[in-house]
C-alpha cells in the first residue's frame, strides 16, 4: 500500500511539473526593460514589448543567439522609419516600400499564456492593420509554435498574404528542400516555381543546389543581395550555424494563390544576415477580419554537415526537419 502511494505521488509530481515547464518572466533585455523570456530549461525565447511585435531571441539557455541581432538598434523606441533589429517578424505580401515597412517601433501589449505570449501592436496608422504574434513553447524540448497574424482595421477589403520573415545571425547556411522529385518520361507535370529578384545571380557562389535541395551561404564580405523563392506544399527551411539548427516549417496549399508567382517560401541574404520567410496566400481581407501564419520551430545542436550533397543532407538536416511538426 505505502509502495502503490510513493508511486501515485511520483506520477502526480512528474505531471505537475510537466504541465508547469513553461515558465514566462518579464525581463530587461539589450536595453529594452519591458521583454518577456518564455523558457522551459532547455531552450528560451525573448519577446519585446517596448517595440514589435518581435521575437528577437531563440537559443539554448546560455547559449548564442541564432537569431540577427542589430547592436545599434538594440534598446531603442519610436524611430519614424522602420528599424530592422533582428529576429522574427510579419510582414505584409507582396513586397511595397511604403506599407510593407510601416514603423514598428512603439510598445505592444503583452498577454501571458500558459506556454508563452500574445505581442500585439496598435492599429498601424499608416496602413489601417494591426499586427501580432503568439508564442507557444512545448514544455520539453526545443519544439515553438508561432502563430502570425494581420487584422484589417481599415474601412475596406485589402488582399495580401501574411509573411513570416526570420532574421539568422552571421557565418551560416540556410537549406531547403524542393518537392519531391521523379524521372522522366514518368512525371511530365510540372512540380514547383522557382522565383528570381532582378538582382538575383544563380552564379553566385553562396548558392549551391543538388537535385533535392537549394542552400545559400551568409558570407558577412559578401555585400551583394541575393534572393529566391519557390513552392513547396511542405514548406521548411533550415540554418546551420556553428554546429545548431534552426528549423521553421509549415504548410502551403497548392489549390490557393501565393504572392510573387507562387512562394510559399523564399530566402533573402546580404553581408549583415540571412533571412528565412514563409507566406500565406494571397487573401482578400475584410473588414474587421484576421488571417493566419502558423509557423512551427526546432532548434538542434552538435549537428555535423560534411559536404553539401543529397546524401549528407539526408543523414544530417532531414531528419531533424522530421522532427518539427509540419501543421
Amino acid at each position: 500500500m505505502v509502495r502503490k502511494l510513493f508511486v501515485l505521488v511520483a506520477i502526480l509530481t512528474m505531471t505537475t511539473l510537466t504541465r508547469a515547464a513553461v515558465s514566462v518572466e518579464k525581463v530587461e533585455y539589450k536595453g529594452w526593460a519591458n521583454c518577456y523570456k518564455i523558457s522551459n530549461g532547455e531552450v528560451e525565447l525573448i519577446v519585446t514589448g517596448d517595440v514589435g511585435p518581435r521575437i528577437i531571441r531563440f537559443a539554448f539557455i546560455g547559449g548564442e543567439n541564432i537569431f540577427k541581432e542589430y547592436p545599434d538598434q538594440m534598446g531603442k523606441t519610436g524611430e519614424a522609419a522602420f528599424q530592422l533589429r533582428g529576429g522574427d517578424r510579419v510582414w505584409k505580401a507582396p513586397e511595397d516600400p511604403i506599407a510593407t515597412w510601416a514603423p514598428d517601433n512603439v510598445p505592444v501589449t503583452i498577454e501571458v499564456t500558459p506556454n508563452g505570449v500574445v505581442a500585439r501592436e496598435p492599429v498601424e496608422p499608416l496602413t489601417g492593420l494591426q499586427k501580432e504574434i503568439a508564442v507557444s513553447l512545448a514544455p520539453t524540448g526545443s519544439n515553438v509554435t508561432v502563430y502570425h497574424r494581420i487584422t484589417n482595421h481599415s474601412l475596406f477589403p485589402l488582399e495580401f498574404s501574411p509573411w513570416a520573415l526570420t532574421m539568422m545571425a552571421q557565418g551560416g547556411m540556410v537549406i531547403s528542400g524542393f518537392p519531391p522529385r521523379g524521372h522522366h518520361p514518368q512525371n511530365l507535370e510540372a512540380t514547383n516555381p522557382l522565383t528570381m529578384w532582378a538582382y538575383t545571380n544563380l552564379a553566385d557562389p553562396r548558392w549551391k543546389f543538388t537535385r533535392k535541395y537549394l542552400t545559400l551561404r551568409q558570407d558577412p564580405n559578401n555585400n551583394e543581395a541575393q534572393k529566391l523563392g519557390m513552392f513547396n506544399q511542405d514548406t521548411w527551411a533550415a540554418y546551420l550555424r556553428k554546429g545548431e539548427v534552426f528549423v521553421k516549417r509549415g504548410t502551403a496549399d497548392p489549390s490557393k494563390q501565393y504572392p510573387d508567382f507562387g512562394c510559399s517560401f523564399e530566402t533573402f541574404t546580404n553581408n549583415e544576415f540571412l533571412e528565412i520567410e514563409t507566406l500565406g496566400p494571397l487573401t482578400k481581407l475584410a473588414p474587421g477580419k484576421t488571417v493566419e501564419l502558423v509557423e512551427h520551430w526546432g532548434l538542434f545542436r552538435n549537428v555535423k554537415l560534411d559536404a553539401i550533397t543529397d546524401d549528407d543532407l539526408d543523414r544530417a538536416i532531414l531528419p531533424l526537419v522530421r522532427q518539427v511538426p509540419a501543421v
